[in-house]
């Protein structure tokens, strides 16, 4: 007799479901497979009658193993026209922490086991948010003593929550890991995943390797939000670690945002991987079931024609939001699933996760020239993101920056940031873009430079550097649109970053002994509540009323439709101060000097450039504007006014 088709229905999830009290389920897809098997620690591996999955007609494999649960081992033995042999299950929720990686082994694991405390958590909104993109396995590690051990290891997702007051005192409220699944090389950026729903286990701890530490660690973040504690042995879980980071950042009031990649995987496979799953001949790999025969970065680029293909990338996405409770996802270069005729995959992954998770956002990385067809409704052809990632204020600043690097008598044009600031034609609000100027792609070792070391590439801690990068920062964080930091940037990293060069990893220690990213530190911290403060800075209009390229200045006004709330930013790459610079306002009166760059040099800045704390608008219209003032406007700084109350 073949495995039991107990419990077995058309709804049956992929992979090993557990029937509470009963045993698993256990689902596979393998169309063209000869014979299926399901092998694990409850029946020695064996590959015989009573392990043998029924084929449902339709390429489905299922079969019920009575009494086992949560920590059964298994895999699926395919035989097939080519080969024959094991393949791990592309819906594993665990994978066994094997140092031979081909030789991993799935576990079945418990959804239901985690126990959250996130149900208060509500998802800022769109327009509120401000992304702080890390890599987990270089991020932060410390050992036993608090002594910084990153070149002597990877780092995990528990490392990170060492890490979560001090994310939360800068005031990010959404952070976004790059891919997170498991990869099959040691180190990695993360985008040649293999084990879609596998956490990778090289971002979590064995039992046996402190897990104690964190695990007070975690529960003292807990108690200090009013949460009781997890419960013993909850952490031994690898699932449960990715879990336990995602529950304390949402009780800590961040969001997690998942970086996933559906335009290709691997970049090695091995024989038990998803590549070839049902064992076809090899040779063409249009015949390996879930990709095409088209490359891309090393990888294969999915088979979006095949609706098991879509299916799984779908129920993938799905998955994380629904048992991990993630709260959006960044979608690695959209560009290449269109290229390859993924477009309505994209449509049927957005209409699925907006129904399954409202709340949720979604965003593209997306090339095309049109960028707006990425977030038009799927109603009308579009695909359906929230949001994409725009190159526009980030080549604009990054490029003003480099050419007042050149000195005091280089050129420096400041009509691409205008063009930047404003929305890109077609997208129906700001925060549909999500801005940079520091990301993984752009600052990866042999890319481009830190902001600091393109401010100045001669000495990245001068007062050139510190100033200028400054104004990059402030004009992300001023502008319309969602802004996303990179992390490092905050305290004036200057170095390249690396998933495997030790000798590139993020400063930490300097935070304690170089008194300009302490500075620096501060600066994005007070500018980041500034934000919060002034809804104007989060808001939709904005008006560039003033560039003037000869004096290397740029100002403009945002505003609260219907409401007010006037702010205006003027920015200078000018390398001399303004004592006396006529700007236009949008009315007269009082205004508040709200924020002044010039104060976190050598804080707090004994010579500041500044206006006395405010100014009064009594001049006569200028720029478009009702009234004017005659400014302070520091060299290589910005200033930012708000309206007086009662003014």
């Amino acid at each position: 007799m073949p495995a039991s088709q107990e419990s077995i229905t058309e709804q049956t999830p992929m992979g090993a479901h557990i029937v509470a009290g009963e045993g698993v389920t256990f689902r596979v897809w393998a169309p063209c497979a000869i014979t299926v098997y399901v092998s694990g620690d409850f029946n020695e591996w064996r590959q015989d009658e009573s392990s043998r999955l029924v084929n449902d007609g339709r390429g489905f494999w299922t079969g019920f193993v009575p009494g086992i649960g949560d920590g059964a081992q298994y895999k699926f033995f395919i035989e097939g026209t080519g080969s024959t042999g094991y393949k791990r299950d592309p819906y594993a929720r665990e994978l066994t922490r094997d140092p031979a990686f081909p030789e991993s082994n799935c576990i079945v694991r418990d959804p239901g086991r985690y126990p959250w405390h996130d149900q208060g958590f509500q998802m800022p909104a769109f327009h509120d948010l401000i992304i702080y993109q890390l890599h987990v396995g270089t991020y932060f590690g410390v050992d036993a003593h608090g002594r910084d051990d990153r070149r002597s290891r990877i780092c995990t997702f528990l490392d990170v929550l060492e890490r979560l007051e001090y994310l939360a005192e800068l005031g990010i409220n959404a952070l976004e890991p790059l891919p997170i699944v498991e990869f099959p090389t040691e180190t990695s950026e993360g985008y040649n995943g293999t084990d879609y729903d596998s956490p990778e286990t090289e971002y979590t701890i064995a039992e046996g390797d402190g897990l104690g530490r964190y695990r007070r660690r975690i529960d003292h973040l807990l108690r200090r939000r009013g949460h009781e504690p997890l419960p013993p042995g909850i952490l031994d879980s690898q699932a449960n670690q990715l879990k336990a980071l995602i529950d304390v950042c949402h009780v800590h009031g961040i969001a997690v945002l998942l970086d996933v990649v559906y335009n290709h995987a691997g970049g090695g496979f091995d024989d038990d991987s998803l590549y070839f799953f049902d064992r076809e001949p090899t040779g063409d790999n249009n015949r390996s079931l879930y990709f095409t025969d088209q490359g891309y970065v090393g990888g294969l680029v999915f088979a979006y024609w095949n609706a098991g293909v879509r299916q799984f990338l779908i129920e993938n996405a799905k998955f994380y939001a629904e048992e991990y409770h993630a709260d959006g996802f960044r979608y690695d270069e959209v560009t290449v699933i269109d290229q390859f005729g993924g477009w309505g995959l994209c449509q049927n992954l957005t209409d699925t996760l907006h129904f399954v998770k409202p709340k949720s956002v979604h965003i593209a990385e997306y090339w095309n020239a049109d960028q707006s067809w990425a977030i038009r409704p799927t109603s009308s052809g579009g695909a359906g993101f929230d949001a994409v990632w725009s190159p526009r204020l980030r080549d604009a600043v990054r490029g003003a920056i480099g050419q007042a690097s050149g000195g005091a008598g280089a050129s420096v044009s400041l009509d691409s940031v205008r063009d930047g600031l404003d929305p890109p034609w077609g997208f129906p609000a700001a925060w549909r873009s999500v801005h940079c100027v520091e990301n993984h792609d752009i600052v990866f070792a042999g890319n481009g430079p830190r902001i600091a070391r393109l401010s100045d590439p001669s000495d990245a801690r001068s007062w050139y550097a510190r100033s200028r990068s400054r104004v990059a920062t402030g004009l992300l964080l001023t502008a319309p649109g969602i802004p996303l930091l990179f992390m490092g940037q905050e305290f004036l990293e200057d170095k390249p970053w690396s998933d495997s060069d030790k000798n590139l990893l993020i400063d930490w220690e300097g935070l304690a002994t170089d008194p300009a990213m302490r500075d620096h530190l501060r600066f994005c911290r007070e500018l980041i509540a500034l934000r919060q403060r002034q809804p104007a800075l989060r808001g939709e209009a904005i008006n560039v009323f003033h560039v003037h390229n000869a004096n290397r200045v740029i100002a403009f006004q945002r505003w609260i439709v219907g409401v007010g709330r006037d702010v205006v930013v003027v920015a200078s790459l000018n390398e001399s101060t303004y004592w006396s610079y006529a700007v236009g306002f949008p009315g007269p009166g009082r205004w508040l000097e709200v924020f002044n760059s010039d104060v976190y040099d050598h804080w707090v800045n004994p010579r500041v450039a500044g206006n006395g704390g405010s100014i009064a608008a009594q001049g006569p219209p200028m720029h478009g504007l009702p009234s004017s003032a005659s400014i302070v406007i520091p060299a290589n700084g910005f200033v930012i006014f708000a309206r007086a109350a009662g003014e």
